[in-house]
């Protein structure tokens, strides 16, 4: 291999990758794979006197998807030489160059996963030069690999691979870690996410991670929830903002059995989100000269009915019944074409409600206030 040139060199480390990927070969100790990683260097990093202009992207892309791949195929039963694999893929692929990480780096973090999911419930406060392989210190690995996508850089992925870490680190009642993830990916959002899309993509994303978090203590937990209603009240296009914020309710009723259970705050974010689309339909109306669609008003009906159905004290029949009023008198009071999918997703409401009543039972009973009618 090291008498080929550059080009031979990588053509015979794909071939290399595509045999071991072909015969399912298991490669399970640290030493094999400096040897398998010497041989395919063509792919991990930048060959001297390579050109940079002589790179095809889709061969690029190609070859590195390869290498991704080939990450998932190292494994070994035993925790402490799979943490010396890791160790040593790591080494390997952070020389490899801001292009190549955005393709290798989320491999390595799923594999590191894969083995903190394997040692869950093994603390990690054994000190000494032989550590061994406990989630703490997979952790450790997992923030430096994901530091290195900064130099790319690619915040929308490093944002999504944090939150993974994070849930992980729920998993394994690692509170400190799982909050250190958390505010990195938040310091990622301040300073990186710009692009308003993507921002929305990351409000739903760490909304959704959060949701489902059950190790934070108060403090910690009021830190992050604060946090997160905040930004998702600051998106830069109102019905945007009314979305996060609905959604945002979700971090305040879980039905996990130590969950938190705040009807207050769910009630207060609802509300919130009701404003936002009263001003979304305040600025149709003063832009365009229509008060624009009722969706919005629908979608945060549906969430009312979501948490009515929890039983929630706050949310009462007299709430529900206010909201459908108010529907009705806002697509009465809009002289624009009624929109077909908007006019169908608020029938499916009213049936669904209709639905609840024939069950009878408890379930029937709650939703026997409530006129659909008008």
């Amino acid at each position: 291999m090291d008498y080929l040139d550059n080009a031979t060199t990588k053509v015979m480390a794909v071939v290399i990758i595509q045999s071991i990927m072909k015969n399912t070969t298991c490669i399970s100790t640290s030493d094999k794979i400096e040897a398998l990683f010497d041989l395919i260097k063509g792919l991990i990093k930048d060959m001297d006197g390579a050109q940079d202009d002589e790179l095809d992207e889709e061969d690029f892309k190609e070859e590195q998807n390869s290498v991704a791949r080939l990450i998932h195929m190292l494994h070994n039963d035993d925790p402490e030489e799979m943490l010396k694999i890791l160790c040593t893929v790591q080494k390997h692929i952070l020389q490899g160059g801001p292009k190549r990480l955005t393709f290798t780096v989320p491999s390595l973090v799923f594999s590191s996963l894969k083995l903190v999911r394997r040692l869950q419930g093994q603390d990690g406060d054994v000190t000494g030069e032989d550590v061994p392989a406990t989630p703490k210190k997979i952790f450790q690995i997992l923030h430096q690999t994901i530091e290195a996508l900064s130099c790319v850089p690619s915040p929308e992925l490093a944002l999504r691979l944090y939150l993974q870490c994070a849930e992980a680190a729920n998993d394994c009642d690692l509170e400190p870690v799982a909050y250190e993830f958390f505010t990195q990916a938040f310091i990622l959002y301040e300073e990186e996410i710009t692009d308003s899309k993507a921002q929305i993509t990351a409000i739903h994303l760490i909304i959704g991670t959060l949701q489902r978090m059950n190790i934070f203590g108060v403090e910690n937990r009021d830190t992050l929830t604060h946090k997160t209603t905040g930004y998702s009240a600051k998106l830069l296009k109102k019905p945007d903002q009314c979305r996060a914020v609905y959604a945002c309710s979700h971090l305040f009723w879980t039905d996990d059995q130590d969950g938190i259970m705040d009807g207050e705050r769910v009630l207060l974010c609802l509300k919130r989100a009701l404003r936002i689309a009263n001003a979304a339909q305040q600025m149709a109306s003063a832009t365009r000269g229509s008060s624009g669609s009722v969706t919005l008003f629908i979608e945060i009906l549906n969430k009312y009915l979501y948490f009515f159905e929890k039983g929630i004290p706050q949310i009462t029949n007299t709430v529900i019944q206010d909201l459908i009023e108010l529907i009705r008198t806002e697509k009465q009071s809009d002289n624009s074409v009624a929109d077909p999918s908007t006019e169908a997703f608020f029938s499916s409401t009213l049936r669904y409600i209709e639905f609840q009543k024939q069950k009878g039972g408890t379930i029937g009973e709650k939703y026997e206030q409530i006129k659909t009618s008008s």
